[in-house]
């Protein structure tokens, strides 16, 4: 066992999003720069070769944790028959959905039965459930999202961590308005998780503006400061294709990210940080 060093959880989101996106998390992976990865399965690039593709890489040695994205936002479809409410058959835009959740306007059963549909579809096209569930625009934090999220995640995957959005306390910037906002909304998240018995990572990083101006090389050095033993940074690298385009506006960031991943400059940056990649097990991920 290595001594001194922090371990972490680097994962990506968006598995399933597009061809390109698959490939680049698939290629992080395989050359051990990424431990983690959470699939999209109402995604449309997500299906049975592209599962096997990932699953590949966990032959022999498991090389990462593999999660379910929880999607509940547009422009995607629900798995389930009947949800409730959609826009033109798919699910409401990002922002509506927080606003009717904060007003408690949503309808429980349907997000249960969402969340369920998405759940089983991971396990049948693994053949396994997921080592951990956490949320596609962090909609698993939201009121009523969060109690359907939690209480399927114990009946369906009572082995699995969830994802919780709060930050370490020496890590925290008070102008990050995002990642305030993902505090405040894990401190419930985190009461109700424990009550249920639900394991969480201990702490989170890796929010910052979309924007073509950002610089994912200077700012990811901010993530790992504080960032305490198991802590968890979410990433969304891969490649930009058409189908990416057609769905998605975060597009030619996810090449910086990987770009970076990719290059030594990512692996000596988390030497001097005294941080290593935390090594998957069998046995619920617990860092070893």
């Amino acid at each position: 066992m290595d001594t001194g060093y922090r371990r972490i959880w680097l994962c990506a989101d968006d598995y399933g999003i597009s061809p390109g996106v698959n490939a680049g998390i698939r290629e992080l992976i395989s050359r051990g720069r990424i431990n983690a990865t959470s699939i999209m399965v109402a995604a449309p690039h997500f299906n049975g070769n592209e599962a096997v593709a990932l699953e590949r890489l966990n032959s022999g040695e498991k090389r990462a944790a593999i999660g379910l994205h929880v999607t509940l936002t547009a422009p995607f479809k629900p798995l389930s028959a009947n949800f409730a409410p959609l826009r033109d058959n798919r699910f409401l835009p990002h922002s509506h959905v927080l606003r009717a959740a904060t007003a408690r306007r949503l309808q429980v059963k349907p997000l249960m039965t969402e969340i369920t549909a998405q759940l089983r579809r991971f396990t049948d096209a693994l053949g396994r459930p997921p080592d951990f569930l956490d949320g596609h625009q962090h909609v698993h934090l939201f009121p009523q999202i969060r109690d359907a999220f939690l209480r399927e995640a114990a009946l369906e995957a009572p082995d699995a961590w969830v994802r919780q959005c709060g930050r370490a306390r020496p890590g925290r910037r008070l102008h990050d308005a995002k990642a305030l906002t993902l505090d405040i909304l894990s401190v419930g998240f985190r009461r109700k998780a424990k009550r249920l018995g639900i394991s969480m990572n201990p702490a989170f990083a890796g929010t910052y503006a979309f924007n073509t101006r950002a610089r994912f090389a200077e700012i990811f050095p901010r993530f790992l400061s504080g960032l305490p033993d198991g802590g968890l940074i979410m990433c969304h690298p891969g490649f930009v294709d058409a189908e990416l385009k057609a769905i998605d506006s975060l597009t030619i960031l996810r090449e910086h990210e990987f770009a970076f991943f990719n290059s030594d400059a990512f692996t000596r940056l988390m030497g001097d940080h005294g941080v290593i990649l935390a090594r998957p097990t069998s046995e619920n991920n617990r860092v070893t």
